[in-house]
């Protein structure tokens, strides 16, 4: 893999990834956003049925759950170790810490929430990094500036993923 230096480097890397890939990365924004909600389904169906003792919500999460790796493997074409998993998790924590920042900013607790919702944004932007490939494990541990690597990465996915592009 080539060595990532800076920020330029990186944002470089990225777009070199799509337009190889011919990747449609609001349309993946879109599918990611789905599948942190799959996430969320299995949660609740798993709760339900420990709440009322009926295993049919037991049936209904292991159809949920197929359909969630179907489409994760829309965004994960190839990985290696627990990247799967690393990338699944990467997405249900960022859903939940994002819920927490909506309850802080329900409850008017506005920097609170505004800290969760950099945090859920973070995590979303390692998934992204991770799964575009334009940031290797090693890589991210070697970066030495004062900037930590979900800033970093937050600001290289948030130039490469635009929703708003048609």
């Amino acid at each position: 893999m080539v060595k990532i230096k800076n920020y330029k480097d990186l944002l470089g890397k990225i777009e070199e990834v799509t337009k190889q890939k011919g990747l449609d990365l609001s349309a993946g924004e879109d599918l990611s956003i789905a599948i942190m909600n799959l996430i969320s389904i299995e949660e609740h169906l798993f709760f339900t049925s420990q709440k009322t003792g009926r295993e049919k919500y037991l049936d209904l999460l292991n159809e949920v759950r197929a359909m969630r790796a179907s489409l994760l493997k829309e965004i994960i074409k190839d990985y290696e170790g627990e990247v799967w998993c690393v990338s699944k998790h990467l997405l249900a924590a960022s859903m939940r810490v994002m819920e927490v920042g909506t309850k802080e900013l329900k409850k008017g607790d506005k920097k609170k929430a505004a800290n969760l919702f950099q945090k859920a944004y973070q995590l979303y932007s390692l998934f992204w990094a991770i799964n575009l490939k334009v940031v290797e494990i090693p890589d991210i541990k070697q970066q030495k500036e004062d900037r930590s690597v979900f800033v970093k990465i937050g600001e290289m996915v948030q130039k490469a993923i635009d929703c708003c592009k048609e």
